[in-house]
């Protein structure tokens, strides 16, 4: 059934010579510009509980996965050693941006224009500003992050979308890696022309985050947040790679925008049903000051880690697929949701167990989802007291041969540390 219009949103063409586009958002999933919030909530949870990037807070399953990769998948294992070497001097750059001076003295004059033209001359498919809320740091980057530059760029780069429909392939994460190292090449170029007009600036991503980018990129209308986790932008849906500059230039910043995805999104619900680990989870919850959708990562990480990064609810997300306003005409005309239940949208393959239809999930055995979870020192620990009150520890000599182990064990974690965890996700501090 058809659906009335409630409002139309205008938005820059994909390419920086494309016409403008025009959005049209159904009465019936309105929301609230942004993502529902209660701010009191965000700055408690800040406070009291200060966030952690994967890199911390998961390094045991990030370097779990380094091995569990190299026997299920060892094509993929090569594939991130190699993205490794190559965004290792790109992330060592941009971790002295924060340090760099400006090339000239600036005219105190707003420069969003020119800004933001420049950034979509270079390519960036999405351009934004907002306020840097410090609300977001991870708690081991705070000692990084120039608090003085307190407006963030947030500038997004468009994934290939051929290779991005292999998802989960070798060629899509290729592609996934190839996005990081142009995103490398394009902040060089941000800063250089930041600089020249007389402001400091600092980089995160790709690779060295400071904290989570999704808020920003919403607080600057640039896409809303959906079920899948992921940035829905308008253009390429969840196939944007993230990038943000801090600067202290004066800018114009830009609200957040009601796309309709956080209506939408429960309406669609594909990314849930076709997820391989049931990672998903359909119903929104209130979380740390947000309402979202959580994601179950002890589902999500094992299958992440033996199919090629996985990546199934970018590759079944109608609006990745087909565009928003492709969907948004679609879903006006008709009060469907574009693709949903084909296998243009919905199927895909698992290298070693096959196609899977709509309808269709992959079993695993229960012991595919063992995996440990918290901090890399803390498991070593675990994994020690229980060697050593097992039968290993007896026997002339082998709590000695133990604590040796143990010892190896955890100055390999403090250098894998220093390694980007899976494609470039995140580092340690």
């Amino acid at each position: 059934m058809p659906r009335r219009v409630g409002y139309k949103v205008t938005r820059p063409g994909r390419k920086a010579d494309d016409p403008e586009i025009e959005l049209p958002i159904a009465q019936d999933i309105r929301s609230e510009p942004g993502i529902p919030r209660r701010d009191n909530e965000v700055s408690y949870y800040a406070r009291e509980f200060p966030l952690e990037s994967v890199a911390e807070e998961q390094s045991a399953s990030a370097q779990w996965a380094l091995d569990v990769r190299e026997e299920a998948a060892p094509a993929t294992a090569e594939l991130y050693r190699e993205h490794a070497e190559a965004i290792t001097p790109i992330v060592e750059w941009l971790k002295t941006t924060g340090d760099q001076q400006p090339t000239a003295e600036p005219s105190g004059e707003d420069v969003s224009d020119v800004i933001r033209a420049k950034a979509r001359e270079l390519g960036y498919g999405e351009v934004g500003f907002t306020r840097f809320d410090r609300r977001y740091v991870y708690q081991a980057k705070r000692q990084y992050v120039r608090g003085e530059l307190a407006t963030a760029i947030c500038l997004a780069v468009e994934q290939d979308y051929v290779k991005s429909q292999e998802i989960p392939s070798l060629e899509s994460e290729s592609a996934h890696g190839e996005a990081h190292e142009r995103q490398g090449e394009l902040a060089k170029e941000m800063v250089e022309f930041i600089h020249s007009l007389g402001y400091r600036c600092q980089v995160w991503g790709p690779t060295w985050h400071f904290g989570p980018m999704i808020p920003l990129f919403v607080d600057a209308g640039l896409g809303q947040l959906g079920i899948n986790g992921q940035l829905l932008s308008p253009h390429f849906g969840s196939r944007a790679r993230l990038q943000v500059i801090t600067t202290n230039a004066k800018l114009n910043l830009d609200a957040p925008v009601d796309y309709g995805i956080h209506k939408f999104c429960d309406l669609c619900q594909v990314c849930s049903m076709r997820c391989p680990g049931r990672a998903i989870t359909p119903d929104k919850v209130w979380f740390r000051g947000v309402e979202k959708n959580k994601l179950v990562f002890k589902r999500c990480r094992p299958v992440m880690t033996r199919y090629s990064g996985c990546g199934v609810c970018i590759k079944v997300c109608p609006i990745q697929k087909y565009g928003m306003k492709p969907v948004m005409d679609h879903y006006i005309e008709t009060g469907e949701v574009l693709g949903k239940s084909s296998p243009n949208l919905e199927g895909y393959t698992l290298p070693d167990k096959g196609y899977f239809a709509p309808g269709k999930l992959p079993r695993f055995d229960s012991d595919f989802f063992d995996m440990p979870l918290g901090r890399a020192e803390d498991w070593l620990v675990d994994r020690f007291k229980e060697k050593l009150e097992s039968e290993e520890a007896n026997g002339d000599g082998a709590k000695d041969k133990l604590w040796e182990e143990y010892r190896h064990d955890l100055e390999r974690s403090l250098e894998l540390k220093a390694l980007p965890v899976d494609m470039g996700m995140d580092l340690g501090g």
